[in-house]
């Protein structure tokens, strides 16, 4: 699968490099991709991935996670090449104080990227626990859940895989407007993560009779 990655923070860095890792076609898209910290994060990638302009990484993939810092999301966006392709958004719309959100109960930060990025088939996916996580989301045996949201059925199968790939329990968590209550949830594990001195090194599973 080709693979664009759009912020290649600890969420995207941390992802790109694992897909990259199973054989996928990873492109990080970068404003600097020559510089030193892509180069580095090349190096932990491996041989699958490599670094292109944030356009070129959009118009070279067919699933684009979107893993920037909210208040450039919606700049960064601006005139992707991404009609048709599968966008998972997995940003949050945090305050600058991480003690609230810039939407919540009546629309979400995911229905804001949907009119953003018009044409693409966005998925709201993870979001909702950190990149340590990510980077290993087997607790004792048992896989952490990784709830996702989305309008297209077809598109929310593909990030499923995705996340079982990985070893996440995906869990499909309905239509787009459900980001309404993902992206809440991302909050409380912030918040259990550094005011609750959970660490970050936690995850959240799904128990059912």
């Amino acid at each position: 699968m080709n693979l664009g990655i759009i912020g290649s923070g600890n969420v995207g860095g941390t992802l790109g490099s694992r897909w990259a890792a199973l054989g996928h076609a990873v492109v990080f898209g970068s404003r600097d991709p020559g510089g030193a910290p892509m180069r580095e994060l090349l190096a932990r990638a491996g041989a699958n991935a490599r670094a292109a302009s944030v356009a070129e990484a959009a118009a070279a993939s067919d699933v684009v996670l979107l893993a920037t810092p909210w208040p450039a999301t919606q700049s960064v966006l601006a005139g992707l090449p991404l009609s048709g392709k599968v966008l998972i958004d997995a940003t949050n719309p945090l305050l600058a104080n991480l003690h609230g959100l810039e939407y919540g109960t009546t629309t979400s930060g995911a229905e804001n990227v949907e009119q953003w990025a018009p044409g693409a088939r966005v998925v709201k996916a993870f979001n909702t626990v950190g990149f340590k996580v990510m980077a290993n989301p087997v607790f004792d045996g048992r896989a952490a859940a990784m709830f996702l949201c989305g309008d297209d059925g077809e598109s929310k199968e593909t990030v499923q895989e995705l996340a079982r790939a990985i070893g996440f329990d995906a869990r499909d968590a309905g239509g787009l407007r459900q980001a309404r209550l993902l992206e809440p949830c991302a909050l409380l594990w912030i918040s259990l993560a550094i005011e609750q001195g959970y660490g970050l090194e936690f995850g959240f599973s799904v128990m059912k009779r």
